[in-house]
């Protein structure tokens, strides 16, 4: 047996264990809400990790294992704008899986994926890491946001595996796979250090609180002078403020070029999102702006983002 089938044995028999199918149901005003994915048991005490599409709007449902043995599952909490969410299971479930790095994968790095795809209980595909920092577009409510640094992949996933495990070769969760974005493109959101703490406030509140901003913007490079004078390559061209927001009260305006904020430089939209956590509501968040050739300091208030619906 060649080394790559061995390797994507040995990942797959120490990871599908850890794998469950869910199936969550409702019943509200006399029709049936349903969503089915897959879901990855990820403490002691049946804590499971799965998307927040899978589970939308739906408040508990059934998961069943590998070896056969099933539980009811309760929503612990969701967050739309990463697509992770955390379900409970009622009953006896398999000890968890081991949660890795994502900020360690490198483009060509085998990956191996375990769901359950179009009700096939615990599929295993195996491809390469085909890209890193990958965004995808998503809206929730009035927000619009990105999920943030994604995996893109060419393991193969269908319909059910949303919710499942990217694994790397030593058996470690790095992934949790979210979409189906077309023929040999499989995307998953990683897990990091900013995902993690998505997954604490989740188990703490079952909400994830954001500060909010009130901006639209897209990374555009520097041009030379600018380097020169910033010391930076790349930067944050505002497109929209939205009226009223903390963005506007600001002072920022469309066009403005947002360099720094709190100090940090910011090159993507990633890169401002990971500073608005609820430890910016309410406090003084500084941007550092280049508009017409000036650089101006224009202090913000972020308010606390409104939960969608």
């Amino acid at each position: 047996m060649d080394a790559y089938s061995t390797i994507v044995i040995r990942v797959a028999e120490s990871v599908t264990p850890h794998v469950a199918a869910i199936e969550m149901t409702s019943t509200r005003r006399g029709q049936v809400r349903m969503g089915s994915g897959s879901a990855v048991v990820f403490t002691g005490d049946g804590y499971m990790l799965t998307n927040a599409h899978v589970v939308a709007g739906i408040q508990s449902g059934r998961a069943v294992f590998a070896n056969g043995k099933n539980s009811d599952v309760e929503l612990v909490g969701a967050d739309p704008l990463s697509d992770l969410a955390v379900v409970r299971g009622l009953r006896s479930t398999p000890p968890p899986a081991i949660l890795g790095n994502a900020d360690s994968l490198r483009v060509g790095q085998l990956v191996i994926a375990v769901g359950n795809p179009l009700g096939l209980a615990g599929s295993v595909t195996a491809g390469v890491v085909s890209g890193l920092g990958r965004s995808i577009p998503v809206r929730a409510g009035e927000h619009r946001r990105v999920i943030e640094d994604v995996i893109q992949t060419d393991a193969a996933l269908n319909p059910g595996n949303s919710g499942g495990a990217l694994a790397d070769t030593r058996g470690r969760i790095v992934g949790i796979n979210t979409a189906v974005a077309g023929l040999g493109l499989g995307l998953a959101v990683p897990i990091n250090k900013t995902t993690q703490r998505i997954i604490a406030s989740l188990l703490k509140d079952g909400r994830v609180r954001r500060a909010y901003l009130g901006l639209v913007s897209t990374p555009i490079p520097l041009d030379a002078s600018a380097v020169v004078r910033t010391g930076q390559k790349e930067g944050l061209r505002v497109v929209e403020v939205i009226a009223g927001s903390p963005a506007e009260s600001s002072g920022l305006q469309p066009g403005d070029l947002v360099l720094r904020a709190l100090g940090r430089a910011v090159s993507s939209a990633e890169s401002l999102q990971k500073l608005l956590f609820a430890e910016a509501i309410g406090e003084p968040f500084l941007l550092t702006v280049l508009r017409e050739g000036k650089i101006l300091q224009l202090m913000a208030v972020p308010s606390e983002m409104s939960q969608p619906r």
